[in-house]
């Protein structure tokens, strides 16, 4: 075996090599470039108010592109573009190096965010026009972008995301329209892609240029400046696009995927238009900016809990697990302020509940043929080759240019956090800021860093590669802002009755529905993809089709009956057909006339469509503004469950021809300037503000902050290292331990612990949860934590002991069906949690707060919004604690291997790498693991301690 491999990586080196003579380096700089370079430096960094104060960091690395000769060397060797991986390592070293952390020490961890490049720092300086030039420093390849007109920066901006994304930016402009497997092959994570995001935004190519064509003429001035930019953007990406193609230096994953021949250079890399940055739009708010839907769900939760304990009293238990205003949830606005949204209306009206076994989800694929008709993951056992010159290297790509598992699809759930504290309570006297976005871990890294100078632009900070013409989250010349997801109810579900044109009797099948008394045919919209084996995806050819019905209600989700009729259930969306509306906030939070003080940050936040929370921090103020669509509905309908399509529940002011309605003004949007302190982490706003879904109740993962960020505020003289320390040990801490664990021990101490197992478990969970519940290693690179034992028990018990204490008394539907609002566990290791395994992101979602509630009423705790019902034990604490013991008693035994039992990443038993972050492959590279830490993936730190 040994023999072979070795044969095997002789002949792929050398086909390596023969690949690398047509395989040029980029173009060489421009000496004029760099002679103006050190002007627009010079003059860049007056205009910096931060003074050296302001830190950031962004793994894995600046270079998303590789070329085949790079892919292949890393496949075979290891090896890696310069700056493709060098973040990774400081990233990694804060989970170990924080308890130590100062002021100076910082820069350890994080890079200097400071606008321009000194002279001795400059890697390289090119100008792909006469008026821009790009600079990137040697320490992280950033490229700094730096216009004389606006059209040139702009054009550089695109110039620079082609150099370091543009294979990424192909890949989402096809997973947005639908188009991956065409473009990319049929390996099953290809089709996990379209299949879960197409279904968000089904649009034609006219919704598309509709909404480029509505950007520009319904927003006056801005409007047209946006579209000016976008299209100069675009220009820059093209521009590089085809240099590298000529040059022969184009991404290695147009050859694996059968685009080009690396031999002749056959072939084509598509222009990107306009349009695309609409469909790569709508993958990113996808992502990360919706907010609500699910009302099926939780429709049928509802109808469990009535059928379990009666109407009435089902209704309060289903309320109870709802926590839709939980007094004890905690809030970004701590002070008690309200801002009533989508709140539970007296007397409900408009409930469409679907008849009890109805539901059946709306079918998105079919036709399937060839390698799409198996849903295995195993290729068939003879699969079509690729051409002969590349069988040598198929090998190297089993499993597609996404590797297996490599992009989730489930992890689109709302992410990110945000530590603000006032001057008030610093060392300074100036706020200090540690924020940043949860997005995931990538190779390449979804969002890109830039820099961004030119006419009416300037700001250096993180945007999504392919929209980003302005820098989305970062800093300005004297302030800094960052967004975490809101997830406020902007989603709706509509129940339209379904009806037959030719007035026969309808079915759930029919495919035309009322509106207004018509009857309408839907509109049906569909996609259909083939692939052919290709270098990365060497499996048999394929295709499938993908169907969507669309209503003036929104795509249809679901089929039913209501008191025996059909109906189609219907997701309304108010982001729908206007994914790239908010590029007007964007260029106003990058304008620095615009942007000079925390209100005017606001009214610029006030343009961001999707559902965000924003935050601020100047030197003198820090700030925050809760962003969306938020549709006005009529008060009496319940959002939180589906609504009758009529009239009378419809949004108000809603016109279906452009999806558009009335939205709440901004004053009755969360917002404030200057508490004490700010803390998100995807938690609930303001008492009264009801983000929609399950799970923001007593214990949150916000928790973790807010009881940090408070102690600090508290004790003073807050810096920006005590409070990056603050974020960094709640990001090793388990949210169990930490918030629950210390209940639980209460129950079982309540009486000595007799059996001698038992005991020892007991003790090390106790020993564990006074120590801080963390889950880091015992020295940075030991791959071992300390309470090790604790952790694999509280990672064994945890689902266990949920479903003892739940289970009986909930019984068997009920608990499964409020399990599918809300996931029992979202442990690191966890991988069947929202985000899936290896993640970084965990504890966002998790019966944690019932237990807690649970728990705290069997011992005879006050509890605020406590559950309907008692579950553990039913409420005696003697059976309580029986339930603890016995559960504890199941999983007490349990080996590393059988809680860890392995994956592609990790062997069986491996307790560090089950929790350990993988960068999620998309393209050709590969990289190292990472030590879990639940932290923003780009994150800043910052302390202005000037203004202009």
């Amino acid at each position: 075996m040994r023999r072979r491999t070795g044969r095997f990586r002789t002949a792929a080196a050398a086909a390596l090599l023969a690949l690398g003579a047509t395989v040029l380096a980029p173009p060489p700089i421009a000496a004029a470039a760099a002679a103006r370079q050190a002007t627009d430096a010079a003059r860049t960094a007056e205009d910096d108010y931060c003074r050296g104060q302001c830190n950031d960091i962004l793994p894995p690395g600046a270079t998303g592109n590789a070329t085949l000769v790079q892919i292949l060397a890393n496949k075979l060797f290891g090896t890696h573009p310069a700056h493709s991986t060098d973040q990774i390592a400081p990233y990694n070293a804060l989970n170990g190096g924080y308890p130590s952390l100062t002021d100076d020490t910082l820069t350890d961890f994080f890079n200097d965010a400071s606008f321009g490049v000194p002279k001795d720092q400059v890697g390289s300086v090119s100008a792909p026009r006469s008026d821009v030039t790009i600079t990137r420093d040697k320490k992280t390849g950033v490229p700094h972008i730096k216009g004389t007109t606006r059209y040139g920066t702009e054009f550089g901006a695109g110039y620079a995301a082609g150099q370091d994304r543009l294979w990424l930016m192909d890949l989402f402009r096809h997973i947005g329209r639908g188009e991956l497997t065409s473009f990319a092959g049929g390996a099953l994570a290809n089709q996990g892609l379209e299949q879960q995001f197409w279904p968000q935004a089904p649009y034609t190519e006219a919704d598309l240029q509709a909404q480029v064509d509505a950007i520009r003429t319904h927003n006056g001035a801005r409007g047209e400046q946006a579209m000016a930019d976008a299209q100069a953007y675009v220009d820059g990406i093209n521009a590089y696009r085809q240099q590298s193609k000529d040059g022969r230096y184009f991404p290695g994953e147009y050859v694996l995927t059968g685009h080009i021949d690396a031999l002749t250079n056959a072939g084509e890399i598509q222009p990107f238009k306009l349009t695309d940055l609409i469909a790569l739009a709508s993958v990113v708010g996808g992502l990360f900016g919706n907010g609500g839907g699910g009302e099926v769900p939780s429709a049928l939760a509802l109808l469990s809990a009535q059928q379990k304990y009666g109407v009435a009293k089902g209704t309060r238990v289903w309320e109870s697990f709802r926590e839709r205003n939980d007094p004890e949830a905690a809030k970004t606005l701590h002070n008690g302020q309200s801002f009533p949204y989508a709140v539970k209306p007296a007397k409900a009206q408009g409930m469409a509940l679907p008849d009890r076994g109805s539901v059946t989800p709306e079918p998105l694929v079919f036709d399937r043929k060839g390698a799409a008709a198996s849903k295995s993951a195993t290729p068939p056992q003879d699969p079509v080759k690729a051409p002969e010159k590349y069988r040598k290297l198929e090998g190297l790509f089993k499993d597609g240019v996404l590797p297996k598992g490599s992009f989730d699809p489930t992890q689109h759930r709302g992410m990110s956090n945000a530590l603000l504290v006032s001057g008030k309570h610093t060392a300074s006297g100036h706020p200090v800021a540690v924020f940043g976005p949860q997005t995931g871990y990538f190779a390449p890294q979804l969002l890109m860093l830039q820099e961004i100078q030119g006419p009416g632009i300037s700001a250096r900070g993180a945007s999504f590669a392919g929209v980003g013409m302005y820098v989305q989250l970062g800093r300005g010349q004297d302030y800094a802002w960052s967004a975490t997801s809101a997830g406020q109810d902007i989603t709706d579900t509509y129940a339209v009755d379904l009806c037959n044109a030719d007035g026969s009797r309808p079915t759930e099948e029919s495919t035309s529905y009322r509106y207004h008394g018509a009857c309408l045919p839907m509109e049906k919209l569909e996609r259909s993809n083939s692939w052919k084996p290709t270098i990365a995806d060497p499996t048999a050819a394929g295709s499938y089709r993908m169907q969507v019905f669309r209503t003036k209600y929104g795509t249809v989700t679901h089929r039913a009956t209501i008191g025996g009729k059909p109906v189609a259930y219907t997701a309304l969306r108010s982001t729908y057909r206007h994914e790239a509306d908010s590029i007007i906030g964007f260029q106003m939070l990058n304008d620095p006339s615009y942007v000079h003080d925390a209100r005017s940050f606001q009214k610029a936040a006030q343009h961001i469509g999707y559902a965000f929370n924003w935050f601020y921090a100047d030197s003198r103020d820090i700030a925050y503004y809760n962003s969306g669509l938020n549709p006005v509905r009529n008060p009496a309908v319940d959002p939180s469950l589906p609504i009758k399509a009529d009239p009378a529940y419809e949004w108000k002011g809603y016109d279906p021809a452009t999806n558009t309605t009335d939205y709440t003004p901004p004053a009755q949007h969360p917002q404030s300037i200057d508490q004490d302190y700010y803390i998100s982490w995807n938690n609930k706003q303001a008492k009264d503000y009801d983000s929609a879904g399950f799970g923001n109740g007593s214990v949150h993962r916000a928790n973790l902050l807010d009881d940090r960020v408070r102690a600090l505020t508290k004790e003073g003289g807050v810096t920006r290292a005590s409070l990056t320390r603050a974020m960094a040990d709640a990001a090793v801490t388990d949210l169990r331990g930490e918030d629950v664990l210390p209940e639980l021990l209460r129950v079982i101490d309540s009486k000595p612990v007799t059996d001698p197992r038992l005991r020892a478990a007991v003790q090390q969970l106790d020993a564990w949860c006074k120590d801080g519940a963390r889950r880091r290693e015992t020295s940075p690179g030991s791959h071992t934590y300390a309470h090790s034992d604790a952790v694999r028990l509280m990672d064994a018990w945890w689902p266990v002991m949920i479903e003892g204490v739940f289970k009986p008394g909930l019984g068997s539907d009920l608990y499964a069906a409020l399990g599918a609002n809300l996931a029992v566990d979202e442990s690191p290791s966890a991988a069947h949690g929202p985000t899936g395994a290896h993640a970084g992101s965990a504890f966002q979602y998790g019966w944690w707060s019932y237990a807690d509630k649970d728990l705290r009423a069997v011992l005879g705790d006050r509890v605020q919004g406590p559950l309907a019902e008692r579950y553990c034990g039913t409420g005696t604490l003697a059976a309580c604690r029986d339930t603890l013991l016995a559960t504890l008693q199941q999983v007490a035994g349990k080996t590393a291997a059988q809680v860890y039992p392995g994956d592609d990443n990790c062997k069986a038993g491996d307790q560090w790498c089950a929790d350990a972050i993988v960068h999620r492959a998309v393209g050709g590279l590969t990289h190292d693991k990472m030590s879990w830490q639940n932290r923003p993936t780009y994150q800043q730190v910052v302390e202005f301690p000037a203004h202009r």
